[in-house]
């Protein structure tokens, strides 16, 4: 066992259940937008041999004559300015904030999503989109007016999965950032991303539910999100993006989507979810200052075998801060502060959504009896 309060070992649920998949594009290539052109091509070819034959068509019966083409009424004039506080007037505004992000690795490939955090050239993005590239590769970072630069990765927190790439240029223009502690469910959003490689990607929804407790990656690697799930339409490619809300302020980061597919890559079906961004901001503050951030820990390991209510302590850490506040064995956290804790994961995103050194009230039953105790949590590294 560890001493993190994440989980070292999972077990698969008898019934089915979605998978919570990263939404990194493993390809690139013409992809859907070479399917579409090949499309629009084959129909012009096919409209244009149509035409042909019915016009030899109407000379062998006699006819010599081309009819005038029949007059279609058309307004001359330009479209009326953007409204203001419209989606188009916001994506306007944004767009030119967001990047896509290429990762070329030894022997595998893929593409994501990113948004600019500072002008001087600071991009936040999700860890699984820059993976490959960790131990030797080529990452590019390609701007909405379609130029390319060389990415240098600042550092990354796995735990989060989120990272940071630095880009050297001039003045870039930075997104805002908005504040997750004040969404509703309901709420509009927009998505902004690459899906699939098609950069400037702009799709709509609400917001469907917060404090999502998803996990994705697996055992060796994985990351738990306090998540924002949201039905605006997000595929493999918007990994990394911004989940704006009316405003065009950055409330998320768009970086798993729920699938029921085996065996394929999964698309949409609705159900996306987001990296609340004042978890993001902290991290990535913590990154560009040091190179690296640290992950809030409670000091104990969790039975995921426990069916619940609340999250089952087997392991206590010496000296660590569930020890300090007089935790022991076989306890049952069911609550953090107001958050009522259905199971472990939802205990380790709860805790994931502070910082150390935060207090917090930890609800507890031991031998039937419910207890209260305040707890300070404590830091580890990052998990590079």
């Amino acid at each position: 066992m560890t001493s993190e309060s994440e989980p070292e070992s999972f077990t698969t649920p008898v019934n089915p259940a979605p998978t919570f998949v990263p939404i990194v594009a493993k390809q690139r290539g013409l992809g859907i937008g070479g399917t579409v052109l090949v499309a629009a091509i084959t129909a012009a070819v096919v409209g244009a041999g149509a035409g042909f034959g019915g016009y030899l068509l109407g000379e062998q019966n006699g006819s010599s004559a081309v009819s005038a083409p029949a007059s279609i009424t058309q307004t001359t004039k330009n479209q009326a300015p953007l409204a203001e506080g419209s989606i188009g007037a916001m994506v306007q505004q944004v767009l030119p904030s967001v990047v896509s992000i290429l990762a070329e690795g030894k022997n595998d490939q893929g593409s994501g999503s990113g948004f600019v955090l500072r002008s001087d050239g600071y991009v936040l993005t999700n860890n699984h989109v820059i993976d490959l590239v960790k131990d030797e590769g080529k990452l590019s970072v390609v701007l909405t007016d379609g130029t390319k630069l060389q990415g240098e990765i600042v550092g990354t927190n796995a735990a989060y999965d989120l990272a940071v790439v630095k880009v050297d240029t001039g003045s870039l223009p930075a997104v805002t950032l908005g504040n997750s502690d004040a969404l509703n469910v309901g709420d509009a959003v927009v998505a902004i991303g690459a899906p699939l490689g098609l950069a400037g990607t702009v799709t709509s929804g609400i917001i469907s539910a917060l404090n999502r407790p998803v996990t994705t990656g697996d055992t060796n690697s994985t990351s738990f999100i306090d998540a924002i799930q949201t039905d605006a339409a997000i595929n493999p490619g918007n990994s990394g993006g911004p989940l704006l809300n009316s405003a065009g302020q950055v409330i998320g980061i768009n970086s798993a989507i729920a699938t029921m597919a085996n065996g394929s890559e999964a698309g949409s079906i609705g159900l996306g979810f987001a990296i609340p961004v004042n978890s993001a901001k902290r991290i990535a503050e913590e990154i560009i200052a040091t190179g690296t951030s640290q992950t809030p820990v409670i000091g104990v390991s969790l039975d995921m075998n426990f069916a619940g209510p609340g999250a089952k302590v087997i392991k206590i850490t010496g000296n660590g801060p569930a020890d300090k506040a007089g935790f022991k064995l076989n306890d049952i956290i069911t609550k953090i502060d107001d958050r009522v804790i259905d199971d472990s994961t939802e205990l380790v995103v709860a805790i994931r959504e502070r910082a150390p050194g935060d207090q917090i009230r930890v609800t507890f039953t031991r031998g039937g009896s419910a207890q209260t105790a305040t707890v300070t949590l404590g830091a580890s590294p990052a998990k590079q």
